[in-house]
């Protein structure tokens, strides 16, 4: 009785500070920039911990962790390290600062809105929407998977109320607040992340007799693989497969709307340097933290049957022996994951759908106030729709559902990340190069979905067929592109003019020239 009531005291203190947070972002909140944007002024932490945690979700620590540490054993730990270095650090590095530069000059508060504006053609703004649309409520449904197990471990709930509870806090936040209020409980549920898989890996290397003892119990390991120690060896039993892991988790960051998009609201030069720095050693400790756990998930295969509950049974099996207390932290870290990027989700997909396909094409004249009304009805909608989606799939197993969640990366980061790429650096990205891209993604990865067995082995993978059409698109635009017509000249160069502006800064971030 005594451990279930400080259980249910962490929740009601967490649940109680996230709604308080989107109450007193309300002022934020009263226009379209404030609340899709926070008014671009967002500082180097909050907009760092507001890409992290949006980065990773209950799919990452319960899904992947234990899917990808029980097939790779330690070796899995790569996948973080991508996830920090790749999906983190050159994320920021290559796309921070002239995505905000950019962006802020053409006045584009969206990804679909960058490429209509970038490429001329609202034609390309509609596709892109319509692409995130599909592709990200499946995604949004697949955040509460996981939940049902750590639940049913640490509470005596039903899931469907788990998921209502979960579902219904994070929309009163997310249309109280809008993107200043996310990011501020981004920056809580970070802490929060950061601290409980750090506790949990102690605690649980420690059940193993620590860290050298359950390596070397790792390396004892036959599992499915015929090489002594592979489990336990630097690149695991499958290096081709986890390198495709690795791109998938990392690169796809890139071209994810609701990644690319803490970019646009970020305050400062400074703000950026920072943020990249945090940003990574944020990546560095929770993606690798969850990898590295999962990598251990073998020495607890006598509480796990991979046949009959799957990989999501893994990581709640290597926790079931914990502590009361550990529990709990494990179950709002989890929570914390998954609202932070629901939140990120469904502020993506509103205000999208409102700014890029029902202004001006299905209500042609729209103002502010207006906007942020849609906006927030969509926030409901969206929500509603992916607690269905993960309800039926949760009762009824259905099967297309998982598909299509398992695809979604690969489809949106496949189609915007070449486009997004080159179209903030190369003045010869065509419009029609940037169609190749949307058009060949998204048409693999529905195809991987409905005649999976007809691709090659290696691509009947939905992850490797992912990294597939991401590092494709990256030949795709440049190959179309010198053989379409070439923009227009003078567009081009009033467009990149936002790079050439010159700027006054102060000693501190200069030491000038000597001359």
């Amino acid at each position: 009785m005594a451990d279930m009531m400080v259980k249910m005291v962490l929740l009601v203190i967490f649940f109680g500070m996230m709604v308080g947070i989107g109450l007193y972002c309300r002022s934020h909140a009263t226009d379209v920039n404030g609340f899709v944007l926070g008014g671009r002024s967002v500082g180097p932490w909050l907009t760092a911990f507001a890409y992290g945690t949006s980065y990773f979700s209950a799919v990452v620590f319960v899904g992947y962790a234990g899917q990808f540490g029980w097939k790779y054993g330690i070796a899995a730990t790569w996948a973080g390290l991508g996830n920090a270095f790749l999906g983190s650090l050159l994320a920021w590095v290559v796309l921070g600062r002239r995505t905000r530069v950019m962006t802020q000059h053409l006045d584009s508060a969206t990804m679909p809105e960058f490429f209509g504006k970038r490429f001329g053609s609202k034609a390309l703004k509609l596709c892109a929407s319509a692409i995130i649309f599909i592709f990200l409520i499946p995604y949004t449904a697949s955040l509460y998977n996981g939940l049902s197990r750590l639940f049913g471990m640490a509470f005596d709930i039903d899931y469907s109320v788990c998921v209502a509870v979960m579902a219904v806090l994070t929309a009163i936040y997310v249309i109280a607040g809008g993107y200043m209020a996310t990011a501020i409980n981004d920056f809580i549920q970070g802490i929060i992340m950061l601290a409980g898989i750090v506790a949990v890996i102690l605690a649980v290397l420690q059940s193993q007799g620590g860290f050298l003892l359950a390596l070397e119990k790792l390396a004892r390991v036959q599992g499915d693989s015929a090489v002594p120690g592979v489990y336990a060896s630097f690149f695991g039993p499958d290096p081709v497969n986890l390198l495709g892991v690795v791109i998938l988790t990392s690169l796809g960051t890139w071209g994810l709307p609701q990644m690319v998009q803490k970019f646009y609201a970020i305050k400062s030069e400074a703000a950026i340097s920072k943020g990249t720095v945090i940003s990574t050693v944020f990546a560095l400790v929770v993606a690798g933290g969850c990898y590295f756990l999962g990598g251990f998930g073998r020495l607890f295969s006598d509480r796990v049957d991979i046949a009959a509950e799957g990989y999501d049974s893994v990581i709640p099996a290597m926790l079931s022996g914990l502590p009361a207390l550990l529990i709990a932290i494990v179950v709002i870290l989890v929570l914390s994951a998954s609202m932070s990027t629901l939140s990120s989700l469904v502020l993506t997909s509103s205000s999208t759908l409102t700014l890029d396909f029902i202004k001006g094409n299905i209500i042609k004249e729209m103002d502010e106030k207006r906007q942020v009304a849609w906006m927030r009805g969509l926030v409901v909608v969206f929500i509603l729709i992916s607690v269905v989606l993960a309800i039926v799939q949760y009762r009824s197993n259905v099967t297309f559902i998982a598909q299509l969640m398992g695809v979604s990366w690969g489809a949106l980061a496949g189609a915007f990340l070449a486009p997004f790429l080159y179209g903030l650096y190369w003045k010869g990205a065509t419009r029609a190069a940037c169609w190749a891209s949307f058009l060949f993604s998204t048409l693999v990865m529905l195809a991987n979905i409905f005649w999976r067995q007809r691709f090659p082995a290696l691509l009947q993978s939905p992850i490797n067929a992912g990294a597939f059409c991401m590092i494709a698109g990256l030949v795709i635009v440049p190959a179309v592109s010198l053989f379409t017509k070439a923009p227009d000249k003078a567009r081009l160069e009033e467009i990149f003019s936002c790079y050439e502006k010159t700027v006054v800064v102060t000693v501190t971030d200069s030491i000038g020239d000597d001359r």
